[in-house]
């Protein structure tokens, strides 16, 4: 067998590096910000195998660091309940010489509100020279919880029992929805999270409607102190319209409104000190990356200079490589379409991997990675072994094979190991189907799933160059890919053209269905061509 020419390899290791530098060039080194130092952050505790949801908290000695890294970049922080954790939050505030927004939750429990309230009320009073305001409610009337009447009720009860400024805090088109509401509190405090919006758009725009929204409200509600209660970015997760969760957009959203802020004197907190693990199970991906730092507790990005989204892309690059030449030599790909197909397939997994691994938020997340990426490896050898014969496109001898290339309801499981390309292709086609249905139905918290089908992706565009088509037989083996069309289809009428992630996944998903597809349409003609000539 000939042996794979080294300049080949040689290029498409050039070629893996600037894929891999290109997107992780540093950016935004010219967006700058007047003060390092925020006026307060979000602080939720919760490390990453902690969870509110699970009754797991951190201790005393956690939080205690916690606000001594806070300390260095803020002036304080906003809490949202006063009865989690066994830690007296005032108290290692004032060491870490920290202000507090004292939190307290309110639901539609009035017991529980009540033993919040009288919590509240207790801290704020125990530290009135630490806790600066008292936030009663957050987000009750956008949730429904409570009626504006009821929240008025019980923001009156505190604020008569603490000498600190009493705020509520809500989405900004909740105030103008319940303007009576700022009768009661002292400061009025607004979240201005345009990720989330009805309408999202990118980070320069939303730095425009913050503005704008600011400006409202103060007309509004004059002579009342307005706050921003939360305003942020995620730096990872699903695209809402334009507005692009990364790493960078972070770091240019927080620069930026800091900027706002400075100049038009805008009091503000911002959403939020840590990432949030737990909050995966209730708003995705997005919802667990609102943090400065991770949920490690180290800093996501600087709060000067440029910025890299993947600050570790030559350990991926150098992998992806190893992973490329390896499955070259020991895959024996010769010719310039099969050592592509390698170098193609290493970089999807070093990918699937790299993404993957920042995401294990659970032990379910956990499990399905350790499905997913050794079927994504097993697809890849596979497929650079298949690669070393011609394509195997010819009609009749194919038709009677593909009759094995399924699992559900064929016959010749016997041929499991000869046909096992087949069988792996198949179960990744229909698992493609089933999350290409889930986007359609329920997209609003799921991410484009490319980390999870990197390397069926890259076998589907060498299937279609190759010609390695598969002529189906039988409805098991076109039906998966007819759903993956037509729902990638709905997809992209759902998502918009704006969503540039969305519309790549969509059109790699159309690439993924169409190996089957394009078999299906030249077998129906064949068959009609043999019926005429008959």
């Amino acid at each position: 067998m000939r042996a794979a020419r080294p300049y080949l390899i040689f290029i498409f290791g050039l070629l893996t590096l600037a894929v891999w530098f290109w997107p992780n060039r540093p950016q935004a080194g010219d967006v700058t910000m007047p003060d390092a130092r925020f006026h307060s952050v979000s602080y939720a505790p919760f490390r990453a195998w902690q969870s509110p949801l699970t009754g797991t908290f951190p201790t005393g000695a956690e939080v205690a660091q916690d606000l001594k890294l806070i300390a260095k970049h803020a002036d304080g922080i906003r809490t949202y309940s006063s009865l989690e954790g066994d830690y007296d939050i005032g108290a290692l505030a004032k060491q870490a010489g920290l202000k507090v927004w004292v939190g307290i939750w309110l639901g539609s429990n009035p017991r529980d509100n009540a033993r919040e309230m009288a919590a509240g009320i207790a801290q704020a009073n125990a530290h009135p020279h630490t806790d600066t305001r008292v936030v009663v409610g957050n987000e009750v009337l956008l949730r429904r919880d409570l009626s504006a009447a009821d929240l008025i009720k019980d923001i009156d009860y505190v604020r008569a029992r603490v000498k600190q400024p009493v705020a509520y805090a809500d989405v900004a088109s909740f105030w103008f929805e319940f303007p009576q509401v700022a009768k009661h509190v002292d400061i009025v405090m607004i979240h201005l999270l345009p990720y989330w919006q009805n309408h999202p758009v990118n980070v320069n725009a939303a730095i425009a409607r913050i503005g704008r929204t600011i400006a409202r409200t103060e007309k509004l509600f004059p002579g009342k102190r307005i706050s921003v209660g939360e305003t942020g970015w995620p730096s990872r997760g699903r695209w809402r319209g334009d507005a692009a969760p990364s790493r960078i957009n972070e770091a240019v959203f927080l620069r930026k409104f800091v900027s706002l802020a400075h100049r038009d004197h805008v009091d503000y907190n911002l959403i939020e000190a840590f990432d949030q693990n737990w909050k995966y199970h209730d708003e995705g991906i997005a919802g667990a990356n609102w943090g400065i730092w991770n949920a490690a507790r180290q800093p996501k990005f600087p709060l000067e200079g440029p910025v890299v989204e993947m600050p570790h892309w030559p350990l991926y690059a150098g992998t992806a490589i190893l992973l490329s030449v390896a499955l070259t030599i020991f895959g024996g790909a010769v010719g310039p379409l099969a050592i592509a197909l390698a170098f193609g397939l290493g970089n999807a997994l070093t990918y699937a991997g790299a993404i993957t691994w920042h995401e294990l938020y659970d032990y379910s997340l956990i499990i399905c990675a350790l499905v997913n990426i050794p079927a994504q490896a097993a697809l890849a050898w596979f497929a650079i072994r298949r690669a070393r014969g011609p394509a195997r496109s010819t009609p009749a001898a194919h038709t009677i094979l593909l009759a094995r290339a399924s699992l559900f309801g064929h016959a010749h499981l016997r041929d499991w190991a000869a046909r096992r390309f087949d069988h792996l292709w198949f179960l990744f086609l229909f698992t493609t189907a089933i999350v290409q249905a889930f986007l359609v139905f329920d997209p609003r918290y799921r991410d484009a799933p490319f980390a999870i089908f990197a390397v069926p992706v890259i076998v589907a565009i060498w299937r279609l160059l190759a010609r390695d088509l598969p002529a189906a037989n039988d409805w098991r083996d076109w039906l998966p890919s007819a759903v993956i069309a037509v729902g990638a289809i709905a997809s992209i009428v759902i998502s918009g053209l704006l969503n540039t992630e969305f519309l790549i996944w969509n059109l790699l998903a159309l690439i993924l269905a169409a190996p089957n597809l394009v078999g299906t349409l030249r077998r129906t003609n064949m068959r009609n061509e043999a019926h005429a000539a008959n």
